[in-house]
């Protein structure tokens, strides 16, 4: 694994941004180079999909359309940040950011937008024992383990650091505390419910890793069970200014095993998005409400 620490991002964006305006105002209309990078990054997170525009002359080139514009503010939506379509100063230091690799909207679904009211009663997808605002959300299908499998087995591959095995471990744990699962490690790697690996840029699941920054890891819906991390990604153990902490990064994808999407609240644990040096080791309200709920259902 390399130490190196790279803004994925910041070569997309860097032809023409500048990070001393308050307001870029890249909108509807523009025609900038590099727009077409961001046209693939919201694709690449569901924001976006010209394969619904049939014969669209703007999939492939530099102009600033109406679906571009429309993605933006969905994901300005999800993130809380100010509806306005335009390429903002604090939309693009939200996408530099490096994050998981599941996307946000899946099959034209997400429910992170602004949280759902929750009602005693009146709605299956919601706790009824709970009132407020809710802002996990679930795969499409609501995609879960089966009620006769709460025992679930967890396996490394064998190239996988000795290092990085203690706070894994750790993460499941966690999770164990607050679910009815239980998680015990298997040695039998092709047997085991979950399998855990590091992985290199293609590695044949169809989502590629891009290397330093961008995208760390990305965990598969039940019941399929893959976990993998960016081997490329400088990880640690525990807080380090430019590494990511593996633990907090395995919280967030097993909780994608076990069926959670993402969640809007910055301080969840299903919040994609991660600093380095930082470090989330509890799950959130929003997290423990998510599970509940996606299991009582």
């Amino acid at each position: 694994m390399t130490f190196i620490f790279l803004f994925h991002l910041l070569s997309i964006f860097a032809p023409f941004i500048n990070f001393d305006e308050v307001d870029l105002g890249v909108h509807k209309g523009d025609h900038i180079q590099g727009i077409h990078d961001l046209k693939l990054y919201l694709e690449k997170f569901g924001y976006l999909s010209y394969a619904h525009a049939k014969h669209n002359p703007h999939a492939d080139d530099d102009d600033f359309d109406d679906f571009l514009e429309l993605a933006v503010k969905t994901y300005q939506l999800n993130y809380h940040l100010k509806t306005t379509g335009t390429l903002d100063a604090k939309t693009v230091s939200k996408m530099m950011m490096s994050r998981c690799g599941v996307a946000d909207i899946i099959n034209g679904a997400t429910s992170m937008q602004s949280g759902k009211k929750k009602h005693r009663g009146h709605n299956h997808d919601h706790d009824s024992n709970v009132y407020g605002v809710s802002h996990y959300s679930f795969f499409k299908g609501k995609l879960k383990w089966p009620r006769s499998k709460h025992h679930l087995t967890f396996a490394f591959l064998p190239t996988t650091p000795t290092e990085a095995m203690g706070p894994i471990s750790r993460a499941f744990r966690t999770w164990a505390t607050n679910t009815h699962f239980r998680f015990s490690r298997s040695q039998n790697y092709k047997r085991a419910d979950i399998k855990i690996s590091f992985e290199y840029g293609d590695h044949g699941d169809g989502s590629s890793f891009d290397g330093p920054g961008g995208v760390l890891a990305h965990a598969y819906a039940p019941t399929y069970g893959k976990f993998h991390y960016d081997a490329e990604e400088p990880w640690s153990v525990g807080a380090l200014e430019g590494y990511y902490d593996l633990e907090t990064v395995a919280l967030h994808e097993i909780g994608h095993l076990l069926g959670l999407g993402h969640s809007s609240v910055e301080g969840a644990v299903m919040y994609p998005y991660i600093a380095s040096g930082a470090t989330n080791l509890y799950l959130h309200d929003d997290d423990i409400r998510g599970i509940k709920v996606l299991y009582k259902s």
